[in-house]
């Protein structure tokens, strides 16, 4: 029986142990190889013909997102299996845009049982069969629904407020007027639950920051965290260089 080549995309020492040992565990030989970050697990899936991975999410370089989505455009077949420690919906709602039509992949939580992982990562890289933990499903569903789920406009206006940019601020970086911006929050607000006269009474007046209420609620909900707002972060000072600099040769 020829070893199944397995790819492990992990920087974490230990769990990258505990996943070898999961693996040496079974009657099908195993050829394992470890990337670090999911840059070198891209070159290394580049390299194999329908790759089999097992990868995180939170990773350095270039996260676990990023990397199925650059790996799936060239290796469509590739089965992968997410291991994490997160089912924020931030994540579910990216992973859902990139997954190429009739890909087979899985979910599972680091927290799980670990006869719930053996299960997971057999289910896909050998039956070839797609495996959500319950848990996930769940999150789903929400960032499926269409009374709830963000639509694009809406979640980058989440972005925006998150990162804690003036309305005009916003206007200038996405192109709108400050009308737009209004518009975009108000709905931003609607989706997240957040009535503003549910906020508001005849003795404290507005008694919320419907901004930070928003960001709060996010939290909560897992539409955002500190590892990826990182990552929008350099974004945004980036395109705030770029936006100063064109304004200084203007004036």
């Amino acid at each position: 029986m020829q070893p199944l080549n397995i790819l492990i995309a992990e920087d974490n020492p230990k769990d990258f142990e505990f996943l070898k040992l999961l693996l040496n565990e079974w009657e099908e030989p195993v050829n394992i190889t470890r990337a670090p970050n999911g840059s070198t697990a891209l070159e290394i899936g580049l390299l194999r013909d329908n790759p089999l991975v097992i990868s995180d999410i939170q990773m350095p370089e270039m996260n676990g997102i990023d990397f199925a989505k650059k790996l799936w455009q060239v290796q469509p077949k590739a089965r992968i299996v997410f291991w994490s420690q997160f089912k924020d919906e931030m994540y579910v709602r990216a992973l859902v845009k990139i997954v190429p039509p009739e890909t087979v992949y899985g979910y599972i939580l680091k927290s799980s049982p670990r006869e719930r992982i053996v299960s997971a990562i057999r289910t896909v890289l050998l039956d070839e069969q797609c495996w959500i933990a319950p848990e996930v499903r769940k999150v789903q569903g929400r960032a499926g629904h269409s009374l709830t789920a963000l639509s694009d406009i809406e979640y980058e206006a989440l972005l925006d407020i998150s990162l804690g940019l003036t309305d005009n601020l916003i206007a200038q970086r996405r192109y709108l007027s400050r009308r737009g911006v209004q518009s975009r929050l108000n709905s931003l607000y609607n989706k997240l639950g957040i009535d503003q006269e549910q906020f508001q009474s005849e003795k404290f007046g507005d008694s919320f920051n419907l901004r930070n209420r928003a960001v709060s609620v996010s939290i909560a909900r897992g539409l955002i965290n500190a590892f990826e707002m990182e990552t929008e972060e350099k974004e945004f000072q980036n395109w705030f260089k770029l936006f100063r600099r064109t304004h200084k040769s203007k004036d």
